[in-house]
């Protein structure tokens, strides 16, 4: 496996190695003690998650606050997303940016996406089928989100917004000036 710092602090990319045959292929999807060693971060995850999309749906900008922070390590098993991380820590070099990654079936690549981040994807293919491993369990009562389409942060979910299905959890969000994070 191969772990790629992006722009945002504490946040990677994780390519795997893949080996292929006549037979098909073989890749080890995570290692936590290679990934300790590679990034210094926690790598246990306690809740893995599945969702499964149609194109245009955009689900974010999400994360769990307070005690029950979740850090994710996010990729797509089924189509293609656009995947984004925004950094919300108040404290980071780094607060206020976003990054986005295409994570698809055929590249296998992964997100570590850390506590403290908004996270979202938009739905790129007819279908797809994404996966999240979280190292904290869910909480309803600490959820938080920002609204996907804030003008502070200007992110290209890379569908034309009329084109977007969207929750109205995420319809209402708050805007990022109002840090409900």
């Amino acid at each position: 496996m191969k772990i790629k710092e992006t722009p945002l602090k504490d946040c990677y990319i994780i390519e795997p190695t893949i080996f292929e045959d006549e037979r098909g292929y073989f890749f080890e999807k995570f290692n936590e003690k290679k990934f300790e060693e590679l990034t210094g971060m926690n790598g246990h995850f306690v809740q893995d998650n599945i969702s499964k999309s149609s194109y245009g749906v955009l689900r974010g900008l999400h994360l769990q606050k307070g005690e029950h922070a979740q850090a994710k390590m996010v990729s797509c098993l089924e189509g293609k997303v656009w995947d984004v991380a925004v950094d919300l820590r108040e404290d980071s070099p780094t607060f206020g940016k976003w990054f986005g990654i295409e994570l698809t079936a055929e590249n296998k690549i992964q997100m570590y996406v850390p506590r403290g981040f908004g996270h979202g994807f938009s739905v790129m293919t007819e279908t797809a089928v994404f996966s999240y491993k979280c190292d904290n369990f869910y909480n309803k009562e600490s959820e938080g989100s920002v609204k996907f389409n804030d003008p502070d942060l200007m992110i290209d979910w890379k569908i034309v917004e009329k084109d977007m299905i969207l929750s109205e959890k995420d319809i209402n969000a708050p805007g990022f000036k109002e840090k409900n994070f």
